[in-house]
């Protein structure tokens, strides 16, 4: 009977030790999918949280100009504001004014600040014409007021620079009409 005990107890140990190595495997293949995806989650609410505070800074920057506020100081006032973000390195804002001329739209003016090159989507000459989604269009003689915010996207982990190339874009963009 011990004969028996004894080769029972080296099965198991050697049970033990062929478990031990399948764990090991299993758990670095386990943490490296859940490290790459606390990245990717990283980097994404990154992109989540820019792009909130972008939809902050065109509405704001299209209030002032509304309110009377020259196009150039709602411009800096949103750059200024704009912490997180360096939009004065890695961002631009333009704020646009357009007329609506008996259905004609016209850019009436026109400021921008930031250190990236981007051309406004709305227009980009003083005395020319815009484009504007149907909903912001003013009604005739009046006029409306447009914030646009790029930035140019830095992730800051390894897998953010994969997704980069993937999904997340390179530069973000936001807009506000009033």
């Amino acid at each position: 009977m011990t004969t028996f005990l004894k080769n029972d107890s080296f099965a198991r140990r050697a049970l033990k030790t062929e478990d031990c190595g399948q764990a090991i495997v299993e758990l670095a293949i386990s943490a490296m999918v859940l490290l790459a995806l606390l990245f990717g989650l990283i980097d994404f609410g990154r992109a989540i949280h820019d792009v909130e505070v972008m939809k902050n800074l065109t509405g704001e920057g299209s209030a002032m100009a509304s309110r009377g506020t020259s196009l150039a100081d709602a411009a800096s006032a949103v750059v200024a504001a704009a912490d997180p973000l360096d939009l004065n390195n890695q961002g631009k804002v333009i704020v646009t004014s357009v007329f609506n001329n008996n259905n004609t739209l016209t850019v009436t003016g026109q400021a921008s600040q930031g250190g990236i090159a981007a051309l406004s989507l709305i227009g980009n000459v003083v005395g020319g014409p815009a484009t504007l989604p149907a909903g912001a269009v003013p009604q005739v003689n009046q006029t409306v007021y447009i914030t646009e915010v790029f930035y140019a996207y830095k992730p800051i982990t390894p897998i953010g620079n994969f997704l980069k190339q993937v999904t997340l874009p390179s530069q973000l963009y936001d807009v506000a009409y009033y």
